[in-house]
């Protein structure tokens, strides 16, 4: 599963996807509950990592949803609501990162598309009301099983399940955030293609 990658530049997210924003607005590396752009049908917005944020669990609780796994998406409390309601958008990055073991220790691996454009994965967002009256964002990664794919089953402990982000080609920006009945969406939840993807390592 992702729990770290690089967002767009404020330069990219002009250039490659149309929004006009300031700089300076995220951090060069997106972590748990850092703000990141995403993109939904009403347009470009700032949003928290994490479905829920660590600030709205109750005391004691320690609950990750930066992934939200594809397969029971609609099923799960945290998620559910959401999902039917068909609250999609896009993530925008530059790479995300994930661990290799295939020199029997872990290799932190930069996965990014081979000519070095940003690209955008597949995400959910919801709304918290905070304490004092404003409306914050928050997102989630979707997520598919992986066991096949050439390049992403290579990630992740050894006898673990293999997970994947969902890349949405370009060619389907629109139609993903336009869905309104999310069993029409699960159609693009595919895996993306490898060869048009590198694994790097070595990247801090």
């Amino acid at each position: 599963m992702c729990v770290n990658f690089t967002p767009p530049t404020a330069q990219q997210i002009r250039q490659y996807f149309g929004y006009e924003v300031g700089d300076d607005l995220w951090r060069p590396e997106c972590w748990q509950d850092y703000a990141a752009p995403i993109i939904t049908r009403d347009g470009l917005r700032l949003a928290s990592y994490g479905f829920v944020p660590k600030r709205h669990l109750p005391p004691g609780v320690r609950l990750t949803t930066m992934n939200a796994r594809a397969e029971t998406i609609g099923e799960k409390p945290t998620y559910k609501a959401a999902w039917r309601k068909c609250q999609l958008c896009l993530v925008p990055m530059q790479a995300f990162f994930e661990p290799c073991y295939e020199t029997g220790k872990a290799v932190r691996m930069r996965i990014g598309m081979a000519g070095g454009e940003p690209f955008a994965v597949a995400g959910m967002w919801r709304e918290w009301q905070e304490p004092e009256g404003s409306t914050s964002y928050a997102f989630t990664q979707i997520t598919i099983n992986a066991d096949e794919h050439p390049l992403m089953k290579r990630m992740h402990k050894p006898g673990d399940e293999k997970r994947s982000l969902v890349v949405i080609s370009r060619s389907d920006y629109d139609e993903w955030l336009s869905f309104r009945d999310p069993e029409f969406a699960r159609r693009i939840i595919i895996p993306f293609s490898d060869d048009a993807f590198v694994a790097t390592s070595g990247v801090k």
